[in-house]
């Protein structure tokens, strides 16, 4: 089972609403991941590698750029009683390592005004797990580029983000690629103080309806 609390790094991004959507339907997937080999994209604490090992697959990787996320990754893993993989790295490292039966990622997703796609400043990483460049999709484009390269013949992938990065691009961008793509699970939340300082840049873009005070989280699965 997920550990109780979760060891974090100063700069890792810490299990929130996003992640535990996934997991929901994670769970309601359990027949396309237990057995399998897993892979977790932009793992952060490891939440989400950690809840496909405990759904018994059969062997989980897990990446992120960020040193401190691989480290904690792996600390979550061992104290949920479970084996992730945790490596530093990303799209062209998985690639390397595939292919994989599922493919999970909760990747950034945060348009940011200025063009940011998780800038380091001065040795820190923690916006890296959430910008992603001025439409919020400088992860997910190459992400759903990638998909087909990254699965087995009958692979599954899950990834969760926010209406502010366009769901119907992602589900666009896999069909395209050949992936027979929906969304299926959807969730409001409140706006957070990342989304509720650029609020108003967002509806200016057309990102969030005017005076929003929430967002919708969706998943969108992926199949061979």
């Amino acid at each position: 089972m997920l550990p109780h609390e979760f060891t974090l790094g100063d700069s890792v991004y810490a299990p929130q609403d996003d992640s535990f959507l996934l997991i929901e339907v994670m769970r309601a997937e359990t027949d396309a991941i237990a057995g399998r080999r897993v892979l977790d994209l932009c793992c952060g604490s490891g939440v989400i590698g950690i809840a496909a090992a405990c759904l018994g697959a059969r062997e989980v990787v897990a990446f992120d750029i960020n040193p401190e996320a691989v480290r904690s990754t792996a600390v979550n893993a061992a104290d949920a009683g479970v084996v992730v993989d945790a490596r530093r790295g990303s799209i062209d490292e998985a690639l390397a390592a595939g292919p994989f039966d599922v493919v999970l990622s909760n990747p950034p997703y945060v348009p940011a005004p200025d063009g940011a796609a998780g800038v380091v400043t001065g040795g820190d990483m923690t916006a890296t797990a959430w910008d992603a460049g001025t439409d919020g999709r400088s992860v997910l484009d190459p992400l759903c580029r990638a998909v087909p390269g990254l699965l087995t013949a009958e692979g599954v992938c899950l990834f969760v983000h926010s209406e502010t990065s366009g769901v119907d691009r992602t589900v666009a961008m896999l069909r395209d690629g050949g992936i027979d793509a929906d969304t299926v699970a959807r969730g409001h939340i409140p706006l957070g103080p990342v989304l509720r300082e650029r609020a108003e840049w967002l509806s200016r873009r057309g990102l969030l309806p005017p005076a929003a005070r929430s967002e919708m989280l969706a998943v969108v699965r992926g199949r061979r």
